[in-house]
């Protein structure tokens, strides 16, 4: 007899998880959220789970309670006898501490792997990760899948003549390199220099965007200073046009007002982040589908290579 396959969301996610739902063929599972005075949280699952393929949709951006509700979650169909569990991680939080960049601070990207581990997930589903290397924190197997899937087509409609790709920093030149090669374009290189997170004290551009129409790369955007910074930059070295491409979309502090002054003509985006957009400059391209048919593949033990574009 064929497993069942449940989908279930946690609180944030659920609109895109309606529609991984959806484009799978099937509709969320009914569940709920219990919360203690205190702020505590207990997830219950309203129907049955036993022996059930489960798929747990949940981004786990700040604040934590995101990522404590997920591996709750886990825990929850562990001990309800899932026979099999799926974190589905549209964006995965913490990834960006994937590495000792001075000395005693913490590996949060492998200890958050460590936690979804000990919680009992059996595979990870998730997209653009900050760096590659994350997926060799787990002990279980992790698709990855990538957004070029969906941007690449999006660049090429655009029909720019004078297209150049550009990396906003040193180490998202291997992404860039990736979309310029698939797309027969030269590359160029912002070079920046911050003083402290999230504060940049000085930018240079390595190549030339004279008469361009620059697309810049990048896997996610925070507060947009170094986007909204290299824009501007490119227009004033003689670009003809500036728009960024980024798979996450965090736009914390004042980073809709830094995209709305800037000289970017627009940001494209996914909805791995659920936002009510400040910006007409911000464009939204859904991966649904993209999840969906992954999930799909898994399920039938197919490849998801047909997945990737680049």
């Amino acid at each position: 007899m064929d497993k069942p396959v449940k989908f279930f969301s946690g609180s944030v996610s659920k609109e895109l998880a309606e529609n991984i739902a959806s484009s799978f063929g099937t509709v969320l599972g009914s569940h709920e959220i219990i919360e203690f005075s205190d702020g505590e949280i207990e997830p219950s699952f309203d129907e049955t789970v036993r022996g059930a393929e489960v798929f747990l949709i949940q981004s786990t951006m700040p604040p934590a309670e995101n990522l404590i509700e997920l591996l709750l979650m886990i825990d929850a169909a562990k001990r309800a006898s899932a026979y099999s569990i799926n974190a589905v991680i549209p964006y995965f939080g913490y990834a960006r501490q994937d590495k000792k960049g001075k000395p005693r601070v913490p590996i949060a990207a492998k200890l958050t792997a460590n936690l979804l581990s000990a919680a009992g997930v059996n595979r990870v589903i998730t997209m653009d990760l900050h760096a590659d290397q994350i997926q060799g924190f787990f002990e279980v197997p992790v698709d990855h899948l990538y957004a070029s899937t969906l941007f690449i087509p999006y660049i090429k409609s655009l029909n720019l003549s004078n297209l150049i790709i550009a990396s906003p920093d040193m180490g998202g030149s291997k992404r860039a390199n990736t979309y310029a090669t698939f797309l027969n374009s030269e590359v160029v290189i912002c070079y920046k220099h911050r003083d402290k997170a999230n504060e940049i004290s000085k930018m240079m551009i390595i190549g030339d965007v004279k008469n361009k129409d620059v697309v810049i790369i990048d896997d996610m955007v925070d507060t947009a200073g170094t986007l909204t910074k290299a824009a501007d930059l490119m227009i004033k070295n003689g670009a003809n046009s500036v728009r960024a491409i980024c798979t996450h979309g965090l736009f914390s502090a004042n980073a809709y007002d830094r995209i709305e002054h800037s000289k970017l003509e627009e940001i494209v985006i996914t909805d791995t982040i659920p936002k009510e957009h400040k910006s007409n400059k911000v464009k939204e391209l859904s991966v649904a589908d993209l999840f969906a048919s992954t999930i799909k593949s898994g399920l039938n033990n197919k490849s998801i290579s047909d997945n990737f574009i680049c």
